[in-house]
């Protein structure tokens, strides 16, 4: 069961690092699902860890749905259906809407030690709506990472959108600006949110902010580096109340867009998508965009 490079006088391992090292074991069937896994004090001997960081270990990956409750006297076993690796539904493998899909990925992420987020999107809901599971276990002090870096590409407020846009004529003003106190209410609530974890927990963290000179096409995140999330929007005809005036305009429910996912760790394919994904990521923000202060 020990990986090539593991050796007696290596490091002490952290439980991240155990959870991650047999999640992957897990993904690539070298535990079998419906598998029992080696006891606790093996895998303490393997690792050269205590128990304690063992049990933290399996705790990730049974919150994560790869393990089934341990019994007394008998190790837990792989679930008979491994979740997705990225995003699909755990039944069927098929990719998820994005409110459904982005939640497990992102507290995922966050089981890293040095966790690393980078988002394009229209508006900052779905990244702070998901964020909640991770805030939560933090504050309940089952995960504690050490650093937090999050980078955020919006729509600048000056651009005009293609979409969210006003149909009729003399409607576009209103449907901005509804559309800017959006983009601006929810990344202050995702950036106050995450900032609030330095002064409660000691975490460094760091939110921030680019503005895009034109309307993503799609949303985009990265974890980590590793893995690579996106959907495309789809655009719709509908109807809203503004003002009190009933207003009709096209625009792009995010939250229920179809969310695909890519990790490293797949094979050549998946990491080929997840490092130009981030490269893509890293061109724009060093280049076309320009800095973004939410009001």
């Amino acid at each position: 069961m020990s990986d090539e490079n593991s050796s007696g006088n290596e490091r002490k391992r952290s439980h991240r690092e155990v959870a991650d090292t047999l999640r992957d074991r897990i993904r690539r069937g070298d535990i079998a699902a419906g598998d029992q896994m080696p006891t606790q004090s093996r895998l303490a001997e393997e690792f050269h860890v205590e128990r304690g960081t063992i049990r933290q270990a399996l705790r990730i990956l049974h919150e994560e749905g790869l393990l089934t409750e341990a019994t007394r006297g008998a190790p837990a076993r792989v679930a008979a259906t491994v979740p997705s690796a990225a995003g699909g539904d755990p039944a069927t493998g098929r990719p998820q809407q994005t409110l459904s899909a982005l939640g497990p990925r992102l507290t995922q992420a966050f089981s890293a030690d040095d966790v690393r987020i980078d988002a394009l999107s229209l508006t900052a809901e779905s990244l702070m709506l998901a964020m909640t599971e991770p805030l939560k276990l933090i504050h309940e002090n089952r995960i504690k990472p050490h650093s937090v870096t999050v980078r955020v590409l919006l729509p600048a407020r000056n651009i005009e959108l293609a979409f969210p846009k006003g149909v009729g004529p003399g409607e576009g003003g209103l449907v901005h600006q509804r559309w800017l106190q959006q983009r601006n209410s929810q990344g202050q609530v995702l950036k106050n949110n995450l900032n609030n974890l330095r002064r409660t927990h000691g975490i460094d963290v760091s939110v921030t902010f680019r503005a895009l000179p034109f309307t993503p096409p799609l949303k985009l995140y990265v974890f980590n580096g590793a893995e690579a999330l996106f959907a495309y929007y789809t655009v719709a005809k509908r109807q809203e109340e503004i003002e009190e005036i009933n207003l009709e305009m096209y625009d792009a429910l995010g939250t229920e867009s179809v969310l695909f996912g890519f990790e490293s760790a797949a094979g050549p394919r998946d990491k080929a998508f997840v490092d130009q994904s981030a490269n893509w990521f890293d061109a724009l923000w060093n280049t076309i965009t320009s800095g973004l202060t939410l009001s």
